[in-house]
């Protein structure tokens, strides 16, 4: 989940105001620039977050983003499950390059990092397999 903070883009340099953007829409367009790619099946987050969703408090589109903001730029962690039968690593890299270049089409924000971690693979027709949780 993201803090509390905002992206600071201008500082009235040209008289008309401020702009901020808040991490709720990087994860959003970070959301979007994933699902692009063919291979991704689909975003996964946790139960926390699955928990506000529920309560309406936050969009499916984000799920599976963490947003962490940083003086330098942004960090970000990306939650999937990909299709079976592709290549994960050229899926997740295809997918690093979307994100890093949507994000900086239309923010203009310097991405620090982007960490892909699968967590499942989707079979067409019987669902998703995840590894199983040991108590």
């Amino acid at each position: 989940m993201s803090e509390n903070k905002v992206v600071h883009m201008a500082e009235d340099n040209n008289g008309l105001g401020k702009i901020e953007i808040s991490p709720e829409v990087i994860e959003v367009i970070t959301g979007l620039a994933a699902l692009e790619i063919e291979g991704v099946g689909m975003l996964r987050g946790n139960f926390a977050s699955g928990v506000a969703e529920r309560f309406g408090r936050k969009s499916s589109h984000g799920k599976g983003v963490k947003v962490d903001l940083k003086d330098a730029g942004v960090s970000l962690e990306v939650y999937v499950i990909t299709n079976y039968g592709v290549s994960i690593p050229d899926v997740c890299q295809k997918m690093q390059e979307n994100i890093i270049q949507t994000l900086k089409n239309m923010i203009a924000i310097k991405v620090l990092q982007v960490d892909v971690h699968v967590v499942g693979v989707h079979f067409e027709g019987k669902g998703d397999l995840e590894p199983s949780k040991k108590d």
